[in-house]
């Protein structure tokens, strides 16, 4: 037997990818030819109309031995809103080499939580299985929704709060990720031979050392880095409302995260990835989507058009 496992399967991320790769659409372009595959979806509540729907939990690793058998390809979501996810995720992956999954795609990071290297080492021990791969998200354009925080504030305030000043991201649509990833697990046999996808001219050092056929890391982004002031005015364009950028400091921000209900190490953590933000270290733009899909990422114009009744409709009390 053989399929795809997607954990976080009822995420942003994960449901987008199963609707690809139930879809048989393998991500277009590059890997462009039809190609149906069984998927399992995992996360904590599983449907109960779908069979092919389990129960996967992080703290509950008796779960994990189910969710693999039989599967060998992964889609991998770390937990959610913890600095260091290894305790968690290491006995899943030894798991994963153990019955010979062929091909694990990681949702990483390409934004470096500060004095945590936990996420690093995930990606490290990722990289160092061959036909296992990570892909480094920049920003997710989805953040600008609710629930999440900063999306949640958009809604009830027409307000981002920010620590970044003009610093700019490049902001990727999850749908563009999950593309990506489904184009890499539809064909896990298929080298890529793609290069680094990092339009900046300057090798990085993850990319140091790989061969070109034998690519296990991939920087995700947009078409274009934004600011938040660029973002904001975009949706202001778009659905009429006016988005206001307030500037603060990386300890109000981190406040204002815990406030939110997010834990005060991850919330301190995400509060000072601004500050990389703000002096330009995020400013990057890749063009891995376009390599691996055949197609451009989404633009946050048309990202914003997808979404502008979220905005819009603010479900508050008339002022």
């Amino acid at each position: 037997m053989t399929g795809v496992l997607v954990t976080g399967g009822t995420g942003k991320t994960g449901s987008a990818l199963v609707d690809l790769l139930r879809g048989g659409r393998g991500g277009g372009g590059v890997r462009g030819n039809a190609v149906r595959v069984r998927v399992r979806v995992a996360s904590r509540n599983p449907s109960a109309v779908d069979p092919d729907s389990v129960r996967f939990d992080w703290e509950d690793p008796a779960t994990h031995p189910a969710a693999l058998r039989g599967m060998d390809r992964v889609f991998l979501v770390p937990p959610v809103n913890v600095v260091d996810p290894m305790p968690l995720v290491g006995p899943f992956l030894a798991e994963a080499q153990r019955i010979g999954v062929r091909r694990l795609v990681l949702l990483g990071s390409a934004i470096v939580l500060p004095n945590a290297p936990g996420p690093l080492e995930l990606a490290e021990r990722v990289r160092a299985r061959p036909g296992w791969v990570v892909l480094r998200a920049s920003g997710f354009m989805q953040n600008f929704l609710s629930p999440h925080p900063l999306g949640e504030r958009i809604r009830r305030h027409g307000e981002i709060r920010t620590a970044a000043g003009a610093g700019r991201l490049g902001w990727i649509d999850a749908r563009d990720i999950a593309a990506t990833a489904s184009a890499l697990l539809t064909h896990p046999d298929v080298d890529t031979g793609i290069g680094t996808g990092i339009d900046t001219g300057v090798g990085t050092s993850l990319d140091a050392g790989l061969d070109a056929g034998d690519r296990r890391d991939y920087l995700l982004t947009g078409p274009k880095a934004l600011s938040y002031e660029d973002a904001a005015a975009l949706i202001t364009a778009r659905t009429g409302r006016p988005v206001r950028v307030r500037h603060i400091g990386s300890d109000e921000l981190a406040a204002s995260y815990r406030a939110a209900g997010l834990p005060a190490e991850f919330a301190a953590a995400l509060a000072a990835v601004e500050d990389g933000i703000r002096a330009g270290r995020e400013d990057l733009v890749s063009t891995a989507v376009l390599d691996l899909t055949g197609r451009p990422p989404r633009p946050f114009a048309e990202f914003v058009r997808d979404h502008a009744t979220e905005w819009t409709n603010t479900g508050l009390p008339d002022s």
